[in-house]
């Protein structure tokens, strides 16, 4: 009696997508597999952030909508940081500079997705008094921030928290993206994965800098 050989075209769709994402799990690549579909869907232009108009950022008066109430401090003062090469550094000291700050881990495939457009947007403004802070909340330790840095060839500043995470940087999604005016006051939030790199964006960024 001739014994049924089985072939690939016996085996169910499901099963193979199951044992290919246990694959990439196994291996660690599940998370810039996904975050390689994402940075698909960011490619189609229809995920932009969403910022204010330009001119709404010369009245900061009312820019403060996720800061306290009536605060005259910069949001986040008494926040320390410290850079991959162990430099520390206050948030209080980026004030008077416009301020892109990404909360993100190397675990999460949307933060993956969309740091290219950020590295893109770096290069394009990152030299016109726009502080880029990079913010990993990565348990690992800077060992494995600094491999997945160096890896991917980013240039943008990454640092990582150094003291009690401030409420006001407090979020339900990974990423969040805040946008910081030169008098401390947020002025953009956006949670979740968008593109960066467009021209509202960057127009919006450098209607606050300050000559």
């Amino acid at each position: 009696m001739q014994k049924n050989k089985l072939s690939l075209k016996d085996i169910p769709g499901w099963a193979v997508i199951l044992t290919l994402f246990g694959v990439l799990y196994l291996t660690g690549l599940h998370t810039e597999a996904i975050g390689q579909v994402q940075r698909l869907l960011l490619a189609t232009g229809v995920m932009k952030a969403d910022v204010p108009e330009p001119a709404a950022a010369v009245n900061h008066d009312d820019a403060g909508e996720y800061a306290a109430s009536g605060s005259a401090d910069m949001v986040g003062a008494g926040f320390q940081l410290v850079s991959l090469d162990g430099k520390a550094m206050s948030f209080e000291s980026l004030k008077g500079k416009v301020v892109f700050m990404n909360i993100w881990a190397t675990w999460c495939p949307p933060c993956i997705a969309e740091m290219p457009n950020i590295q893109s947007l770096y290069e394009k403004i990152g030299s016109h008094k726009i502080a880029f802070v990079m913010l990993s909340v990565d348990e690992g330790g800077m060992e494995k921030v600094k491999k997945f840095i160096n890896k991917k060839g980013y240039t943008f500043p990454v640092y990582m928290p150094a003291s009690q995470f401030p409420q006001e940087f407090h979020s339900n999604a990974i990423p969040t993206t805040f946008i910081i005016s030169p008098e401390g006051k947020i002025v953009a939030k956006q949670e979740g994965m968008a593109e960066y790199d467009t021209k509202e964006v960057r127009d919006f960024l450098l209607s606050m800098v300050k000559e």
